[in-house]
C-alpha cells in the first residue's frame, strides 16, 4: 500500500512537472513568436493534450484531440458538405498590438501574483515534509492504523497540489476561452441586432469585434455600433441595420497566453420581392473566378497635395484595404508620375507593407514635380488615387542668380557625339538668362569638365570629343548678370558607342556556340578605299552651331571608317576642311564658329587606312541662324476659385509654336507686383490648379510658354480672384431627427427636434413642419404647418384640437433645397400638461471643440412647469459607456445656457445632455448631443488680443477655411451683441477684428466668434478684470510711447581734460530731436558746449572743454520722436563732482606735459633671461636738440663715467643696463628730458622695497632657469645637481628627501659651484634612496625640481660609485691589489676566481673572500708584473652560471720614466 502511494505521488509529481514544463516552454515560445501571430494554433494544441478532473480526482475525462498533422480548411461548406465559397483565415493580431498587450498584461500578472508568494512557500515546506515516505515491515495492526493516516495524508497532498497549481503564475494564467459564443442572426432592415458572448481567461482578455476582418471602432461610430463589456460578458449592438451590414462578425479575445475567436453571421433582409441569382446568372462587376470572390479595393488615408524643397526627402502613401483578404494573394501596386510608370531607383523608393503603399522621393528635384497616381490592380479590377506634388527651388547661394535648369536628357548618342537637351527653369532671377553652360563627367570619376566656353541660349547642345566606349553624365547651369545657378540634376549615363552596337547590347546575348568553326578566305574588300557617304543633311541649325548627319558608305571593308567634313561659303568654289586634325568616327558632326547670317554648303568624305574616298553630294545652302522661333504669348488666363488654398487657371494655347516644352504659371498678390512661380516644371495642358495660396488674398495670374529657343512673352494678367472655396454643395441637408413633444396645452403643442447630421455643404437656413391626424391608429394625409421656414429647432404648432392625436415630421432647408422628411413622431395627444417640473432643454449644440475641452450651448425648455426655470445641469458620458456612465459636470445648477467642459481626453468620443430645474424639481434630460470627438482640428486658430501702435485694443480671429457665404459672427457670453457702441467689427478676407471702442469694466465677459458655413469653426476669449488692466497698461504705453535707451546717459574724460556726456538710443526714427538742458536751462552749441547726434548709431554726445565750479548740477537730454518722448539725466554734485573736476584738471595737465618732451612710460625695471637688470623708459615728442640726462643719487652720469656705457637709446626707449645686480647698485635713478618746450623727469627708487622687488624678479628668473636634476657618481658617493643661468649668494636653495628637509652633515652636503647647484651623498646606503626635491626661492613661493633616486637610477648610480671606489682603492694600494665584485642570486651562488682561465685558490699570496653573500673579493699580497693578466669572477647556482671578466696590468713607474728619458 505504501509503495502504491509512493508510486502515485511520483506519477503525480511527474505529470505536474510535465505540465509545468509544457506551459513554461509555451509561454516563452509565445513571446518569441509574436511576429508569427500563432495564438490560435496553441489554443488547439493545448486543448488536445489537456484533461478535466472531477472534484474527487478519481475519474478523468479525455477531450478528443485533433490529429497532429491535420490542417485547417479554408473552404466554406454547407450542411451537405458542398463547397460554397472561400472562408477568410482566422485573424492574426498585429505584431505591435500583441507585443504591447503582452507587456501590459505580463506586468498585471506579476503584480497580482506577488500576493500568493508567501502562501505558496509555506505549502512547499509542509509538502516536502509530508512526502517523505519510508517502506519498512510492520505488523498488520500497525499497518491498518497507519494506512488510515496515509489516506488522510494523500488527501492533504492532493489538496495542496491543486492549491499549488492555482498559486503557480504559470498555472494561474491560461488562454482565453469562449464559454458562450455569439450566434448568427437574420433580421429585417431597420432593426437592431445584438451579439453576445462570455469569455474566460487570465490575465483578463481584451475583446475586439471585427466585420469581415476589419476592426470595428464603436467609439468612432457610436451612431452605428455600441460595444459593452461587463465582467466576462461582452456584447456588440448594431443599430438600424442596413443591407450592407450583412457580413461575418467575429469576436477576438486576446491575452499573453493566446487568442480565441468565434464567428457569427448576420444576414439583413430587405422588404423586396424577387428571385435570387442562380449559378449561371451573370456575376457582379469584379467577380474573380479564380478565388470565387469579388475583390473590393478601398483606398484610405489618402495623401494630399504635397510641397517639398529641392534637396529634401519626401514620403507619402495610402492605406489600401482589399476585401475579402485571401491568403498569399497580393495586389499589384503601381506608382505613376504624369501618367508615366515609376521604377525604383536611387531617386525613387517604393514600399508595400501588405496594407499600405508608400512612395519616397530621395533628394527632391524639380523633375520630381507632377501628378502622382497610386494604382492598385486586383484580379477584379483596379482603383486609383492621384494628387499633385510641388517642388520648390532651393534658396540661391547668390541673390538674383537664376535657379537650376531641369530635365537634362541625352539624345542621338554615337561614338564621339551626343546631343544634350534640357528645359529652362521657371525663375530667371533678377535679370534674364543669358545662356547655359553644359558640364560632362566620365562615369566612375568625379571631375566635371565644361563643354562650352561661350554660353548657349538654345536649350539643346551637341557635345563632341567623347571617347568611344566610355560612359558620361551631364548637367547644365544657367547664367545671368548676377552669376551662375546651381547645377541641374545629372542626366542618365550614356555610353559613347555606335547605335548598332548599343542595339545589339540591348537585344541580349546571341545564340549559344555550337562548337563549329568556319574558315573563310580573306574578304577581297580589305584595303579598299571607302565609298562616299550618302544622304548628308543639316539636322539642326542655330546661330551657335550646325549639326550634320549622313549615312555610312556601302563599300567600306572590314575595318571601320572615319569622316572628314568640308564647308563652302555660298558664292565661292573653295572647300575648306573643318576637322583637319582628327577625323570623326560618328556619322554626326557639330560645326561651331560659323558666321551668323552667312550661307554655307557642306559635304563629307570617308577615310580608312587605304586612303580618303570621294566627297559626298553637297548639301543645299543653309543660312546660319536660329530656325526655331520663340513661342507666342499664351492667351488670356482665366482664374476660378477652387478651394480655400487653390485656384484653377486656364488659358489659350500659344499659336504656331514648335517643339513646345510647356507653360509656366505665375501669381502675384494684387498691389505687390511680386511674381511667384506656381509650378517649377512646365505643364503642357492649358489648365492648371495652383495650390499653396493664402486664403482670403487677392491674386492675379499670368502664363508664359517655353520651348528650346526660350521663353515667350507673358500673357496678359488674369482678373483678380480672391482665394476662397468655391460654392460646392454636396446636396440638400440630411433629415432632422428626434421629433419630440416639449409642451402641450389645450390648443397648441411645442415640438423639438435635432438638426441633421449632414448640412449638405452649407448652413441649414430653416425648417418646415408637417402634421397629420391619427384616429384609431389610422394616419391621415400630411399637411404643411408653416409656410415660412423657422430657424430654431423647436416650433409652436397652434390651432390644434384638444384631445386629438397628431403626428409630425420636419424637413431642413439650405441653399441647395429642402431635405427629405424626418421619421414621423409618435402619436401625440393635444391636451394640457399637468407636469410640475420643467420640460427638456432644446437646441443643444457644440462650439470650440478642442483636445481637452468643448463648449456646450442650449436653449430653455418650451415648458417651464409650475414655476420658472432657475438653473440647469449638464451631464456627460463617454460614447462607449452605458447608461450608468452618465455623470454631472457640476454639483450646483447654473443659470447660464452655456458651459465650457474641460478635462476631456484627446481623441475620445463623448455624449452630452442637459436638464432644467425649477422650484418643483429637475426635469427630464434633453435629447442627446453627440457623439463628439475631443480633437482639435488641424489649422485651428484662437482669438488673439492685439494692441496696435495707437493703443487700440482689439480681438483678432483668423479662419483659413472660409467657404462661400461664410461670415464671422461675434457674441458676448454666447449671446448676440446688440450694443454696437462697445465693439466695432471689421472683416477682411479670412480675418475678423473686434475693436473695443472704449474699454471698461462693462466689457468683461467671454467673447466668442463663429464662422458660418464651416464645420463649427469657432473660438472664444474671456476678458477678466486683471486682463483688462494689463491691456490698458499696454495701450497707455502705445498711446504715450517712450523712446527706449540702449544705455542711459554716461560721462567720460577725454584728453585735455575734456568731458563727454553721451547716451545711445535703441529705437528711433529720423525725425527724432534732442534738447540739451543744464539745471532746467536749455543750452546750445557754442564755445563752452558742442553737441552731436549720430542717427546712424543712435549716439547722442555733448562735449565740455573743462569743468568749472559753476558746472555743478544736473545735465539732461530731452528727446522727442513723433509722439514718443524720452529723457535721460546725469547728476554731478558734491564729492563726486569735485573728484571729477580734479581728474579733469589732471588730464589737462597731462596734455600740457605731453606738448613737450615727455615720458610715455616712466622708468621701470626688467630682468633678462641672462639675469641682467635693466632700467628702461619710453619717451615721446623728442627733438634732436632735446637734452637727456641720467642721474644716480642726484649725481649726473657724465659721458666719461663708466656707467655711461650702460646707457642705450633705441626707437624712443631709454635703457640703463645694470648687469648682474649687487647691493652697490642700489640707489635713486633719475632721467630728465629738457628743451625749449619744457621738461619732464622720471625717478626709480632702487632701494628698500624697490631693490627687493628687483631681487624677487631676479630670483624668479633664476629659479625658472633651473634644469632638471641629474645624477653622477664619484669614488666618494653620488652627486645630484642642477644648473641655473646665474647664481647669487642671496638666492635661497633647499634640498628635501621624502618631503623632509635634508640636514647638512659630513656625509650629505649641498652647495654651489659656479652656476651648478649640487647635493653630495658620501658613502650612500639603502636609506639614501627616495624622492629628492630641490626648492629654489623665486621671490614668492618656490620652484621645485624633483628626482626619484630609486630603482634603475639608484642601481646604476650605486654601481658606478662602487666601481669608481674600487678603482681608486686599487690605484692607491702600493704592494697589494684588491678586487671586489657585487654578487646576487637566489639561492646564493657559488663564487670562484680565474686568472688566465685557471682557477685561483686562497693561499698566502691570494686571499679570496665572499662576505654576506653579496661581496666577493680577491687580494694579491705582493703585486708584481707577473700578476698582469686576464681575471674573471665566476658565480654559479642551479639556475645558471655567469662570469665577470677584467684585465689587470701591473707596471713600474720608474721604468716608465726611464723610457721617457731615453726618448728625450
Amino acid at each position: 500500500m505504501s509503495g502504491s502511494v509512493h508510486l502515485k505521488q511520483q506519477q503525480h509529481q511527474h505529470q505536474e512537472q510535465q505540465q509545468h514544463h509544457y506551459e513554461s516552454s509555451y509561454y516563452l515560445s509565445t513571446k518569441s513568436s509574436v511576429s508569427k501571430q500563432a495564438f490560435s494554433t496553441f489554443k488547439t494544441s493545448h486543448r488536445s493534450k489537456s484533461s478535466v478532473k472531477t472534484e474527487k480526482g478519481q475519474k478523468e475525462v479525455k477531450l478528443s484531440p485533433l490529429p497532429k498533422r491535420a490542417k485547417r480548411t479554408y473552404l466554406a461548406m454547407d450542411t451537405d458538405k458542398e463547397v460554397i465559397g472561400y472562408v477568410i483565415p482566422v485573424f492574426r493580431a498585429n505584431h505591435e498590438e500583441v507585443q504591447g498587450l503582452m507587456e501590459a498584461q505580463e506586468k498585471e500578472v506579476t503584480e497580482e501574483g506577488i500576493n500568493y508568494v508567501a502562501m505558496r512557500n509555506l505549502f512547499v515546506r509542509e509538502a516536502r515534509e509530508a512526502v517523505e515516505v519510508k517502506v519498512e515491515k510492520k505488523t498488520r495492526k500497525m499497518y491498518i492504523r497507519e494506512s488510515a493516516e496515509r489516506v488522510a495524508l494523500s488527501k492533504t497532498i492532493d489538496e495542496w497540489a491543486e492549491f499549488r497549481k492555482k498559486m503557480n503564475p504559470d498555472s494561474l494564467t491560461h488562454p482565453p476561452e469562449l464559454i458562450v459564443k455569439p450566434r448568427g442572426q437574420t433580421v429585417w432592415e431597420g432593426n437592431t441586432v445584438k451579439l453576445h458572448c462570455t469569455v474566460a481567461g487570465w490575465p483578463k482578455p481584451r475583446i475586439a469585434w471585427y466585420k469581415n476582418n476589419v476592426l470595428i471602432d464603436a467609439k468612432t461610430h457610436p451612431e452605428k455600433y455600441a460595444a459593452e463589456s461587463n465582467y466576462n460578458m461582452h456584447s456588440l449592438e448594431i443599430k438600424n441595420c442596413d443591407f450592407i451590414d450583412t457580413a461575418q462578425y467575429r469576436v477576438s479575445a486576446l491575452n499573453v497566453k493566446g487568442e480565441a475567436s468565434s464567428v457569427a453571421a448576420i444576414v439583413v433582409k430587405r422588404f423586396q420581392e424577387g428571385e435570387e441569382a442562380g449559378p449561371l446568372d451573370p456575376k457582379p462587376h469584379g467577380f474573380c473566378s479564380e478565388h470565387g470572390v469579388t475583390f473590393e479595393t478601398t483606398i484610405l488615408d489618402k495623401f494630399e497635395v504635397a510641397f517639398g524643397c529641392e534637396g529634401e526627402t519626401l514620403s507619402f502613401g495610402c492605406t489600401v484595404i482589399i476585401y475579402p483578404s485571401v491568403k498569399k494573394y497580393q495586389p499589384e501596386v503601381l506608382w505613376y508620375r504624369d501618367s508615366v510608370p515609376l521604377k525604383p531607383s536611387k531617386w525613387v523608393h517604393t514600399h508595400w507593407s501588405g496594407d499600405r503603399a508608400t512612395l519616397t522621393l530621395i533628394h527632391l528635384n524639380k523633375e520630381d514635380e507632377g501628378m502622382y497616381t497610386l494604382r492598385v490592380n486586383t484580379k477584379s479590377g483596379f482603383e486609383t488615387y492621384s494628387a499633385y506634388v510641388f517642388v520648390r527651388d532651393a534658396e540661391a547661394e547668390v541673390e538674383g542668380v537664376p535657379v537650376a535648369p531641369l530635365d537634362v536628357r541625352c539624345h542621338d548618342a554615337n561614338k564621339d557625339y551626343v546631343v544634350v537637351t534640357w528645359k529652362q527653369p521657371a525663375v530667371e532671377g533678377s535679370s534674364p538668362i543669358l545662356g547655359y553652360y553644359i558640364d560632362r563627367c566620365e562615369v566612375g570619376t568625379y571631375h566635371w569638365a565644361q563643354c562650352n566656353d561661350t554660353p548657349v541660349k538654345y536649350a539643346r547642345f551637341p557635345v563632341t570629343g567623347l571617347v568611344e566606349g566610355r560612359s558620361y553624365i551631364f548637367r547644365v547651369r544657367a547664367l545671368n548678370k548676377e552669376g551662375i545657378s546651381r547645377p541641374s540634376r545629372i542626366s542618365e549615363a550614356v555610353a559613347a558607342m555606335d547605335p548598332s552596337d548599343r542595339a545589339r547590347l540591348r537585344a541580349g546575348p546571341s545564340a549559344p556556340w555550337t562548337g563549329m568553326i568556319k574558315f573563310t578566305e580573306e574578304d577581297p574588300t580589305v584595303g579598299v578605299v571607302p565609298g562616299e557617304p550618302t544622304d548628308v543633311v543639316v539636322t539642326e541649325a542655330t546661330k551657335s552651331y550646325v549639326v550634320l548627319a549622313w549615312k555610312p558608305p556601302v563599300q567600306r571593308g572590314h575595318e571601320g571608317v572615319m569622316y572628314y567634313i568640308e564647308k563652302r561659303i555660298a558664292g565661292t568654289d573653295t572647300w575648306q576642311r573643318v576637322n583637319t586634325g582628327m577625323p570623326v568616327k560618328s556619322p554626326r558632326f557639330a560645326l561651331f564658329d560659323l558666321a551668323e547670317d552667312k550661307s554655307y554648303s557642306f559635304r563629307v568624305r570617308c577615310c580608312n587606312s587605304a586612303g580618303v574616298g570621294e566627297a559626298s553630294v553637297a548639301t543645299e545652302e543653309i543660312t546660319v541662324g536660329d530656325k526655331l522661333d520663340l513661342p507666342a504669348a499664351p492667351g488670356n488666363p482665366v482664374a476660378t476659385r477652387n478651394t480655400d488654398t487653390s485656384v484653377v487657371v486656364s488659358w489659350g494655347a500659344s499659336k504656331d509654336v514648335k517643339h513646345l516644352a510647356g507653360y509656366y504659371i505665375e501669381c502675384s498678390v494684387v498691389g505687390t507686383e511680386v511674381w511667384m512661380p506656381c509650378n517649377n516644371k512646365p505643364v503642357k495642358k492649358t489648365r492648371f490648379v495652383c495650390h499653396g495660396l493664402c486664403t482670403g488674398e487677392n491674386y492675379v495670374f499670368r502664363v508664359k510658354a517655353v520651348n528650346a529657343a526660350g521663353y515667350s512673352q507673358s500673357s496678359p494678367k488674369s482678373d483678380a480672384v480672391i482665394v476662397q472655396a468655391a460654392i460646392c454643395l454636396e446636396s440638400t441637408p440630411g433629415e432632422p431627427s428626434g421629433v419630440i413633444l416639449l409642451e402641450a396645452v389645450k390648443d397648441y403643442m411645442v415640438l423639438g427636434w435635432r438638426e441633421p447630421a449632414n448640412n449638405g455643404g452649407a448652413d441649414v437656413r430653416g425648417y418646415f413642419v408637417d402634421y397629420r391626424t391619427v384616429k384609431e391608429g389610422v394616419a391621415g394625409k400630411w399637411h404643411e404647418m408653416n409656410h415660412q421656414a423657422v430657424t430654431a429647432t423647436s416650433y409652436k404648432a397652434e390651432n390644434l384640437k384638444e384631445n386629438v392625436f397628431y403626428q409630425f415630421q420636419v424637413r431642413a432647408m439650405n441653399m441647395a433645397g429642402v431635405s427629405k422628411a424626418s421619421l414621423p413622431s409618435a402619436s401625440l395627444e393635444c391636451k394640457e400638461w399637468t407636469i410640475t417640473v420643467p420640460g427638456v432643454p432644446v437646441g443643444l449644440h457644440v462650439l470650440e471643440v478642442r483636445d481637452t475641452s468643448v463648449v456646450i450651448l442650449w436653449e430653455p425648455p418650451a415648458f417651464d412647469g409650475r414655476s420658472p426655470v432657475n438653473g440647469y445641469y449638464l451631464d456627460v458620458k463617454e460614447a462607449s459607456a452605458g447608461e450608468e456612465g452618465w455623470k454631472a459636470i457640476h454639483e450646483k445648477a447654473i443659470k447660464g445656457k452655456y458651459m465650457k467642459v474641460t478635462g476631456l481626453k484627446a481623441g475620445s468620443s463623448y455624449v452630452f445632455r442637459a436638464r432644467a430645474q425649477n422650484l418643483a424639481g429637475v426635469g427630464k434630460p434633453s435629447a442627446l448631443l453627440g457623439p463628439i470627438v475631443a480633437q482639435t482640428r488641424p489649422g485651428t486658430h484662437e482669438i488673439v488680443v492685439d494692441v496696435d501702435d495707437d493703443g487700440v485694443i482689439s480681438m483678432i480671429f483668423e479662419c483659413s477655411e472660409m467657404a462661400a457665404g461664410s461670415e464671422f459672427v461675434w457674441s458676448k457670453n454666447y449671446k448676440p451683441i446688440t450694443d454696437t457702441s462697445r465693439l466695432t467689427i471689421v472683416n477682411k478676407g479670412g480675418k475678423s477684428r473686434a475693436i473695443f471702442n472704449d474699454p471698461s469694466l462693462e466689457d468683461l465677459g467671454t467673447f466668442s466668434c463663429v464662422v458660418t458655413n464651416t464645420d463649427g469653426i469657432s473660438s472664444s476669449y474671456t476678458l477678466t478684470e486683471e486682463g483688462l488692466k494689463r491691456l490698458l497698461d499696454i495701450s497707455h504705453e502705445h498711446k504715450f510711447p517712450v523712446i527706449p535707451f540702449k544705455s542711459e546717459m554716461a560721462m567720460e574724460l577725454l584728453e585735455k581734460g575734456r568731458v563727454r556726456f553721451w547716451t545711445q538710443l535703441e529705437k528711433f526714427t529720423s525725425n527724432c530731436q534732442v534738447e540739451y538742458v543744464f539745471n532746467d536751462a536749455i543750452i546750445t552749441h557754442g564755445k563752452k558746449y558742442s553737441m552731436n547726434f549720430d542717427k546712424s548709431t543712435g549716439i547722442i554726445e555733448m562735449f565740455m572743454d573743462s569743468l568749472e565750479v559753476t558746472d555743478e548740477g544736473t545735465f539732461t537730454f530731452n528727446l522727442v520722436d513723433g509722439k514718443a518722448k524720452g529723457t535721460t539725466s546725469l547728476v554731478l554734485i558734491g564729492e563726486e563732482f569735485r573728484e571729477l573736476q580734479k581728474k579733469s584738471e589732471f588730464e589737462r595737465a597731462e596734455w600740457v606735459r605731453k606738448q613737450g618732451p615727455h615720458f610715455v612710460e616712466y622708468l621701470s625695471f626688467s630682468v633678462t633671461p641672462e639675469c641682467d637688470v635693466l632700467l628702461k623708459c619710453k619717451i615721446g615728442n623728442i627733438k634732436p636738440e632735446t637734452e637727456i640726462s641720467w642721474y644716480k643719487d642726484n649725481i649726473e652720469i657724465a659721458e666719461e663715467d663708466e656707467d655711461a656705457k650702460k646707457i642705450e637709446r633705441q626707437d624712443g626707449v631709454l635703457t640703463f643696463n645694470i648687469g648682474k645686480i649687487s647691493k652697490k647698485d642700489a640707489g635713486m635713478y633719475e632721467v630728465e628730458l629738457r628743451d625749449e618746450r619744457g621738461k619732464d623727469k622720471s625717478i626709480f627708487n632702487l632701494t628698500g622695497e624697490g631693490y627687493q622687488a628687483v631681487m624677487d624678479e631676479l630670483f624668479r628668473v633664476i629659479a625658472n632657469s633651473a634644469t632638471e636634476i641629474s645624477v653622477t657618481s664619484t669614488e666618494h658617493g653620488i652627486i645630484l645637481y642642477s644648473s641655473v643661468t646665474y647664481y647669487t649668494d642671496e638666492l635661497r636653495v633647499g634640498w628635501l628627501l621624502k618631503e623632509a628637509k635634508i640636514a647638512t652633515s659630513e656625509r650629505v652636503k649641498s652647495g654651489v659651484t659656479g652656476e651648478q647647484l649640487w647635493l653630495k651623498i658620501n658613502e650612500p646606503t639603502e636609506k639614501d634612496k627616495g624622492k629628492y626635491i630641490m626648492d629654489i626661492f623665486d621671490g614668492k613661493a618656490g620652484v621645485k625640481r624633483v628626482f626619484e633616486l630609486a630603482g634603475q637610477a639608484w642601481q646604476e648610480a650605486f654601481e658606478e660609485f662602487q666601481r669608481l671606489k674600487a678603482a681608486a682603492i686599487a690605484e692607491r694600494t702600493e704592494n697589494s691589489l684588491n678586487l671586489t665584485g657585487n654578487v646576487w642570486g637566489e639561492p646564493t651562488p657559488e663564487v670562484s676566481w680565474l686568472k688566465n682561465d685557471k682557477e685561483l685558490l686562497s693561499d698566502d699570496r691570494y686571499k679570496l673572500k665572499f662576505e654576506q653573500g653579496k661581496f666577493a673579493s680577491i687580494t694579491i699580497a705582493i703585486v708584481t708584473k707577473t700578476d698582469s693578466g686576464k681575471y674573471a669572477l665566476v658565480v654559479k647556482n642551479k639556475y645558471g652560471t655567469e662570469a665577470g671578466e677584467f684585465t689587470v696590468s701591473v707596471y713600474n713607474p720608474e721604468d716608465e720614466e726611464s723610457k721617457e728619458a731615453k726618448k728625450d
